[in-house]
C-alpha cells in the first residue's frame, strides 16, 4: 500500500476516533440527566444516538476539510469566503440531521417520540442543527490552526535557512575584507624594498642590493606559503619579521641594532600574517630613518592575562605633537585588520616611551594557530565577535 494512501487512512482513523470520544463524552450529560430524572429510557438509546450521529460527522468531515481547503478564507474575501462557509455548514448540519434520522427511525431509538423518520427528523433539528453548524466551524478553526501552524514552521525553516545562507556570505565577506588588507600591505612593504634597492644600485652598492634581492626573494617565498592564512604561529611571524630587517640591515648596516625577545609560551599563539611587519617598518622608517646615529628596535611577546601583548619599540625621536597616532597607511591597515579579525578583543595603542622614541603595542586575544583547514572556522568566529561589538 502506498504510503501516501496509509497516511490519509491513519488521518481519517485519529478523525473518527476524535469524533467517538466526543459521542461517549456528550453521551454522558443524557446518561447523568436521565438517571437524575429517572427517565425509564434504556441507557444504549442514548449511547447509540451519540454514536450513530458522530460516526456520522467522522464520514463527513473529509468533506468539511476539503471545503476548507477549496475555499480557504483569506484576509481579500474573507467576508464572501465566510457566507460561503455558513451556508455549507446549514448543508452539512441538515445533510448529517437527514442521514441520522433515517438510520435512528429504522433502528427504534427512542419509540416514543422518534417513530417515524419525518419525527425523528424534527425531534433531531430542535436538538441538534446548532451543534452541528458549531461542530463544523469547530473542524474548519482546527484545520486553520494547523495550516497556520505548518506556515509559520515553514516560515521558520525558511528564517533559518536564510540567517545560514547569510552568515555565510557575511563569512565571505569578512574573508574578502581581510584579504583585501592583507593585499594592500604586502605591495606596501615590496614597493618600499623596491626602493631601497634601486638607492642600493645608484648608490653602485652592487653587493648590498643582490643581498637585498636574494633576502627579497626568501621573504617574498614565505610569504607566498601563507598567502591564504590570515594568521600563523607567532614564532612563523618573527621568521618573516628576520628576513624583512635582514634587508633593512642592510640599508642602514651599523646604524640598526635589533633585540627580539618572545617568551616560549608565545612561540605557538596565532598573530595576523604580516601584522607586525608594518609595525616594524614603522619603527625603522621613523624611528631609525629620522635620526643620523645609531638606533635600537626592540620586539617583545608575551602572554599576559590571557592575551597575547607584542610590543615594538625604538629610540628614535618618538612621536611629535604633529604626528597621527596612525602612522600611515600600515599602521592604520592593521588596526583595521584587528578590528575585523577579532572585533574588540584586540587593540593596538600608539605612545611615547618613558625614555623617549616611540612604542607600539599589541593586544591580541592568545589562542594557538589553526591549521589551514580551519580558516574558514577561525572567519566565521571573527564574523561573530565583531557582531558582539
Amino acid at each position: 500500500m502506498p504510503s501516501t494512501t496509509r497516511l490519509k487512512l491513519r488521518a481519517f482513523a485519529a478523525i473518527f476516533f476524535a469524533w467517538i470520544v466526543v459521542g461517549l463524552f456528550m453521551c454522558t450529560q443524557d446518561l447523568t440527566r436521565k438517571f437524575f430524572f429517572k427517565d425509564p429510557t434504556p441507557w444504549w438509546h442514548f449511547l447509540v444516538s451519540w454514536l450513530v450521529g458522530c460516526a456520522l460527522s467522522a464520514l463527513m468531515t473529509p468533506a468539511i476539510l476539503w471545503l476548507g481547503n477549496r475555499f480557504s478564507i483569506e484576509r481579500r474575501n474573507w467576508a464572501r469566503r465566510i457566507a460561503l462557509h455558513l451556508l455549507f455548514s446549514v448543508t452539512f448540519s441538515i445533510a448529517q440531521l437527514v442521514v441520522d434520522s433515517a438510520i435512528l427511525s429504522r433502528l427504534g431509538i427512542f419509540p416514543t417520540f422518534m417513530t417515524t423518520f419525518s419525527g425523528t427528523l424534527v425531534v433531531l433539528l430542535i436538538l441538534g442543527f446548532h451543534g452541528n453548524i458549531l461542530a463544523y466551524w469547530i473542524v474548519l478553526g482546527i484545520q486553520y490552526t494547523f495550516r497556520y501552524y505548518r506556515r509559520y514552521q515553514e516560515r521558520e525553516k525558511e528564517a533559518l535557512r536564510l540567517e545560514l545562507h547569510a552568515s555565510a556570505l557575511k563569512s565571505q565577506l569578512m574573508q574578502a575584507q581581510l584579504s583585501a588588507l592583507k593585499m594592500q600591505l604586502q605591495p606596501h612593504f615590496l614597493f618600499n624594498t623596491l626602493n631601497a634597492i634601486m638607492v642600493l644600485v645608484r648608490q653602485e652598492r652592487g653587493p648590498q642590493a643582490e643581498k637585498t634581492l636574494a633576502l627579497l626573494s626568501d621573504l617574498l617565498r614565505c610569504v607566498l606559503e601563507d598567502v591564504e592564512a590570515q594568521e600563523v604561529p607567532l614564532r612563523r611571524e618573527l621568521e618573516y619579521l628576520e628576513i624583512y630587517l635582514a634587508i633593512e640591515q642592510v640599508r642602514f648596516q651599523d646604524r640598526l641594532r635589533v633585540e627580539i625577545s618572545a617568551e616560549p609560551s608565545a612561540l605557538d599563539a596565532a598573530v595576523p600574517h604580516m601584522g607586525l611587519q608594518p609595525i616594524v617598518e614603522n619603527a625603522v622608517r621613523h624611528g631609525i630613518g629620522r635620526s643620523s646615529k645609531a638606533g635600537r628596535i626592540e620586539i617583545s611577546a608575551a602572554q599576559v592575562n590571557g592575551n597575547l601583548e607584542l610590543r615594538v619599540k625604538d629610540d628614535g625621536p618618538g612621536l611629535s605633537a604633529t604626528d597621527s597616532p596612525a602612522r600611515g597607511i600600515g599602521l592604520a591597515n592593521t588596526r583595521e585588520r584587528l578590528r575585523q579579525l577579532y572585533g574588540d578583543g584586540a587593540s593596538l595603542a600608539v605612545e611615547n616611551g618613558d625614555q623617549g622614541g616611540a612604542v607600539v603595542t599589541m593586544i591580541l586575544p592568545y589562542h594557538v594557530a589553526v591549521e589551514a583547514a580551519d580558516t574558514e572556522v577561525m572567519a566565521v568566529h571573527a564574523a561573530d565577535d565583531a557582531d558582539r561589538r
